[in-house]
């Protein structure tokens, strides 16, 4: 009831910051740089990749896909795999948007083994009640695994918005809190599917893991993310001959 208060009160603020945070924070393209790849390397057990989602996993707040995740995570599972992969992504696409981008791209590959998510941001800040999250990702699954033939989907955790600099308070607190109940139900959501994993991973909330906009993951932040989507992505796959 109190949070309903506090709410009803501060929603006048809350819209006004909102629109201005939208007016003000730079909007970063796209880097440019493949989407798209295989190594060749038939001395190598083959691991197809799928890189899917928003902004974030599109690479923005890198100068290229080189060094946004798809380029530093390509790299290093290219060191133990025939590794053939894809990148799908848009920026501003909530995860329903993602699924319908996916449905309407050309996949380069046969099958999908794994694949990377970086959805829920958008999703927080068009307000995507948590009974349509939780469709929308059962949506996602359901298709990546019975569709596609994914073997692995590893979603990514949405990032603490409450930390974000670009957001003024008590604007970051209200995000912050809808962010944690996405998070929440992502959770459980991959705690209940045999395919799906969860994908923590922190960074000091300092300028250097952090792009110009105060928004997006700078390259520092890609390359922890790599790593640990690599290390997770390993476990899942060790039946394919890494050890």
């Amino acid at each position: 009831m109190l949070s309903r208060l506090v709410l009803l009160l501060t929603a006048p603020l809350l819209l006004y910051q909102g629109r201005r945070v939208r007016r003000t924070t730079p909007r970063l393209p796209e880097p440019p740089g493949d989407r798209a790849g295989c190594t060749r390397q038939t001395d190598k057990p083959i691991l197809r990749l799928l890189l899917l989602g928003d902004s974030a996993i599109a690479g923005v707040g890198s100068t290229s896909q080189q060094e946004a995740v798809t380029g530093q995570l390509t790299r290093l599972l290219a060191e133990q795999y025939d590794l053939q992969w894809q990148l799908i992504a848009r920026s501003s696409l909530t995860c329903a948007q993602v699924l319908e981008l996916l449905r309407e791209s050309q996949l380069d590959m046969p099958q999908v083994d794994a694949v990377l998510v970086s959805v829920g941001v958008n999703d927080v800040t068009r307000r995507t009640t948590l009974r349509q999250w939780r469709e929308d990702l059962r949506a996602m699954t359901s298709y990546l695994v019975e569709v596609l033939g994914a073997q692995s989907v590893l979603y990514t955790a949405l990032p603490p918005m409450h930390k974000f600099p670009a957001l003024p308070q008590p604007l970051r607190w209200f995000v912050g809190q809808q962010a944690q109940q996405l998070n929440h139900a992502l959770t459980q959501h991959c705690r209940q599917q045999t395919q799906t994993e969860l994908l923590n991973f922190d960074v000091p909330y300092e300028p250097k893991y952090i792009a110009t906009d105060g928004y997006h993951p700078s390259a520092v932040a890609a390359q922890i993310w790599a790593q640990k989507a690599v290390r997770q992505l390993m476990k899942k796959h060790s039946d394919k001959g890494v050890q």
